[in-house]
């Protein structure tokens, strides 16, 4: 964009302000003339911030496999939320993983250093910090497989013993048998025909698809249906 003399404006949408102000400093410092205006809010809540403009085209960027982090009816809503930002020349760069052989996936979430099970069990520490609970993050076990039904990683926790965690800034106690497992995250994976479907029900056209050679991860250009 910078080389076609496009880039002008950037806004950065995070839930951390260190992230957004350090963004902010490294991107102005790289790009001259480029004004950045962050958004600290959560995808789902300050889109409507992001209004369309008249000076466009603008570009929306949703990279990495984050849509896949959404359930079926969430995903299409977080689209069609995404979709009513966009004037008719804007366009949406959406990241999406493929659906590829199981070995493979869950491989990717299941590695052998442990970096993933460290990622899930840190849903247990930000709920002690932020909630005062009392789990023990070592007392689960992490669990990733493909579901091939729904096309989706899932990743859960298994508990290794019983016991009774106290969450009291919510109210509640949580039991665990052993072997319980509590549902963290899942990640869908798409096929061209997923994404064609979930652009299309939140009124964006697919105009064009990039892979890799391997075809194992794409990025789809869209534009609004209307345009």
């Amino acid at each position: 964009m910078a080389g076609q003399g496009t880039l002008e404006r950037y806004l950065p949408v995070d839930v951390t302000e260190t992230m957004i102000e350090r963004t902010a400093l490294e991107l102005t410092s790289e790009y001259q003339g480029l004004a950045v205006h962050g958004l600290v809010c959560d995808f789902d809540h300050g889109l409507s911030d992001v209004v369309p403009t008249a000076q466009g085209p603008r570009l929306v960027a949703f990279l990495g496999g984050t849509i896949g982090n959404y359930e079926p009816r969430a995903r299409r809503r977080f689209l069609r939320s995404l979709a009513a930002t966009l004037g008719p020349n804007d366009r949406l760069l959406l990241g999406t993983d493929l659906v590829k052989d199981v070995a493979t996936l869950e491989a990717a979430y299941d590695d052998s250093a442990g970096i993933t099970a460290e990622f899930n069990r840190n849903v247990l520490s930000v709920i002690n910090a932020r909630l005062g609970a009392n789990f023990d993050p070592a007392a689960f076990e992490h669990v990733a497989f493909f579901d091939r039904e729904q096309e989706w990683i899932e990743m859960r926790l298994r508990s290794t013993r019983a016991q009774l965690v106290s969450i009291p800034r919510v109210g509640m106690n949580a039991w665990f048998a052993e072997g319980e497992e509590l549902r963290t995250e899942i990640s869908a994976k798409f096929t061209p025909e997923r994404i064609a479907a979930d652009l299309g029900a939140a009124g964006l056209l697919p105009l064009r698809t990039y892979t890799d050679e391997d075809e194992l991860f794409a990025l789809t250009l869209a534009g609004p249906s209307r345009s």
